[in-house]
């Protein structure tokens, strides 16, 4: 009952009153945080501008703003304290530019609820994953890191571009995944390449949505600049604190989004 008021609350309210824009940079700033030491904040802003009452498609179109705006925050920050292999991170993102712009031309014609079924799933072995061989995701597996992308780091990366492109809900989990597993970057490392990633596929998806008219500029850009300070924030969080701090995040976030995509809450009701 409190939920269903508080929600019409929100539908019904000014965006442009102080309340809420303070609402949507407190959301953004969090979402900047999140997204830069794991990924799946942008859940957060995702389910608050639907609340405001943008339509589903139009919620997806406007977070990429605060995303472009988030990521290229943190990628200056991770390169300025010398953690980001841009060369690698150039070459892995051609893929997933290319499978962004599919995905996002196809994110109005796959069904959602059985898709984030599915992702919920995956997400849950991948955690089971990091809590079998904690090694692997705290350090650097040298003999795996090498100059040029494989074919199989490639054609992952394109499968996660389309992700990212249709949804880009949990796609930093994805991509850190493929970086510590295949490509054998520490947790650090693999966060540098995955915000400067995502900040190369966002605009063409990003363009994709605007052609279709489905992006509020008002709405996206107050949250972004909440998600520019989450950037920063999180970028120095992740340097300063290591791969173990960022794999707990990591395990939080796989926890409460599958919770989230689960519907697991509605069960006890």
């Amino acid at each position: 009952m409190l939920l269903t008021i508080s929600i019409d609350f929100l539908k019904n309210a000014d965006i442009y009153s102080p309340g809420i824009i303070a609402l949507l940079i407190l959301a953004g700033f969090l979402v900047g945080i999140i997204n830069t030491i794991a990924g799946s904040g942008t859940v957060i802003t995702y389910s608050l501008f639907m609340m405001l009452g943008l339509p589903v498609n139009m919620a997806n179109g406007t977070i990429r703003l605060g995303v472009i705006m988030q990521t290229l925050a943190s990628t200056l920050n991770f390169k300025r304290h010398n953690a980001l292999d841009w060369r690698k991170g150039f070459k892995l993102a051609l893929p997933v530019v290319i499978g962004s712009i599919i995905g996002a031309q196809i994110a109005t014609e796959i069904n959602e609820a059985v898709f984030e079924k599915i992702l919920a799933g995956i997400l849950l072995i991948m955690l089971a994953f990091i809590f079998y061989k904690p090694e692997r995701w705290l350090k650097d597996q040298v003999q795996k890191i090498q100059s040029k992308p494989t074919i199989i780091q490639l054609l992952l990366f394109f499968i996660i571009g389309i992700y990212g492109g249709f949804i880009h809900i949990g796609v930093g989990i994805f991509m850190l995944s493929v970086l510590v597993l295949n490509a054998g970057y520490d947790l650090v490392k693999a966060n540098a390449i995955k915000v400067m990633t995502v900040l190369l596929y966002s605009p063409f998806a990003l363009a994709v949505f605007i052609m279709n008219d489905q992006v509020h500029y008002g709405i996206g850009l107050i949250a972004a600049i909440g998600n520019v300070f989450g950037g920063i924030v999180g970028s120095r969080m992740a340097i300063s604190w290591g791969s173990n701090f960022v794999r707990w995040v990591l395990m939080g976030v796989i926890v409460v989004f599958s919770t989230y995509l689960l519907n697991i809450p509605a069960l006890f009701k």
